[in-house]
């Protein structure tokens, strides 16, 4: 049987405490900036379409803040749409977040919408669905 030296021991040990606090978890515990990289159109009674983020109304870079029960668009986004965090829960190694919006003045736009962000990669998929549609996005998070 080998010998360890202590050299070897505190070495092991920094390894496995650096891994420990390097791995910070996406719990909404801190401000995230998001990415939206993919994203699908579909319309009742048609086959879904894969659009641009821009296209369905999605900055292309958006601050998740849930303590403050906000979703922001960055300024270098160029837009100033925000939406406010209904629900927050942690599902299975998920933060799921939830809310509604009722869009644009006037017209029936409203829709509901969920967020699923996995707690150890920062992945990202939204769903949004209103009146014969519905918006898939694939995205990415990183804690700020």
């Amino acid at each position: 049987m080998k010998k360890l030296t202590h050299g070897a021991i505190l070495a092991a040990a920094a390894l496995a405490l650096s891994a420990a606090t390097i791995a910070e978890p996406f719990d909404g515990g801190k401000v995230m900036l998001c990415v939206s990289q993919h994203a699908a159109e579909c319309d009742a009674g048609k086959d879904c379409m894969t659009v641009t983020p821009a296209s369905v109304n999605l900055p292309d870079f958006f601050l998740i803040d849930t303590g403050k029960k906000l979703i922001s668009a960055t300024p270098e986004s160029g837009s100033s749409a925000t939406t406010t965090i209904e629900r927050v829960e942690h599902l299975d190694g998920k933060l799921v977040l939830q809310g509604a919006d009722d869009g644009l003045e006037d017209v029936r736009d409203g829709a509901g919408w969920t967020m699923s962000i996995n707690e150890s990669t920062g992945k990202m998929v939204m769903t949004t669905a209103g009146d014969g549609f519905a918006v898939v996005v694939f995205g990415a998070c990183a804690l700020r």
